[in-house]
């Protein structure tokens, strides 16, 4: 069966991969259909007593979705969140990420830095996407994703600053904190919509040295979360 098959239909998603499966065991137990692994995999001690279904190497290949098969393949159930009622903290919201690998990082650097929920527009990638899953090297068992109508979030959080990344903004003072807040990063070309942007409490700009037109959304996402959360 597809991974497409699993997340579509059966409100499951695979992960791929010894760290990524042993922090799904860990971390997402009651979320834990499956776990497949061949005689290569060297199962840790703490783990031997989880049910593991073994399969040959050439089984593994024909339901791995990676170049390079793994030695191990976890099937999960996709978690519900629960919408915070009130959001405390930093809390990033996404304007139509569409690179997977974005996504993925995005994630992951939100749980480096703390982030819990991340808001994420209808039109950006699929969490569960594979790529996005795999780049989260284990982050999205840590992190809510919510997609929702982002302007409507935000008409309903009116006490909140919104923090928007944006080229016409000005850089952090330093000292300047933002304890509670929204922090909005763009889509890759074409940045936040101007509708979003007309939200913003305050635009916050990334100096620039050099010479490049612009920055990755994820590499901008990290800069300004450890500039706001440090």
């Amino acid at each position: 069966m597809s991974h497409k098959k699993f997340r579509d239909e059966l409100g499951q998603y695979v992960v791929e991969g010894p760290k990524m499966v042993e922090e799904a065991i860990l971390e997402r137990p009651q979320d834990l259909l499956h776990v497949f692994a061949t005689e290569a995999w060297v199962t840790p001690s703490d783990l031997r007593s989880f049910r593991i279904e073994g399969i040959t190497p050439q089984d593994m290949e024909r339901i791995s979705s990676l170049a390079s098969p793994t030695t191990v393949l976890a099937i999960l159930r996709k978690p519900v969140w629960t919408m915070p009622d009130r959001f405390s903290g930093l809390t990033l919201v996404l304007d139509t990420i569409q690179d997977p690998g974005n996504l993925g990082t995005i994630i992951r650097t939100a749980d480096w830095f703390g982030v819990k929920n991340i808001l994420c527009s209808t039109g950006t990638a699929d969490c569960f996407n594979p790529k996005v899953i795999q780049a989260t090297m284990g982050s999205l068992y840590r992190t809510n994703v919510f997609y929702l109508d982002i302007l409507e979030t935000l008409k309903h959080h009116r006490e909140i600053p919104v923090l928007a990344a944006s080229l016409e903004g000005r850089p952090l003072v330093p000292g300047e904190t933002w304890e509670n807040a929204f922090l909005v990063i763009g889509n890759e070309s074409t940045g936040i919509r101007p509708e979003l942007h007309e939200r913003a409490t305050r635009r916050l700009l990334i100096p620039r040295s050099g010479g490049a037109e612009s920055l990755n959304a994820a590499v901008a996402a990290g800069i300004l979360l450890y500039a706001l959360t440090t």
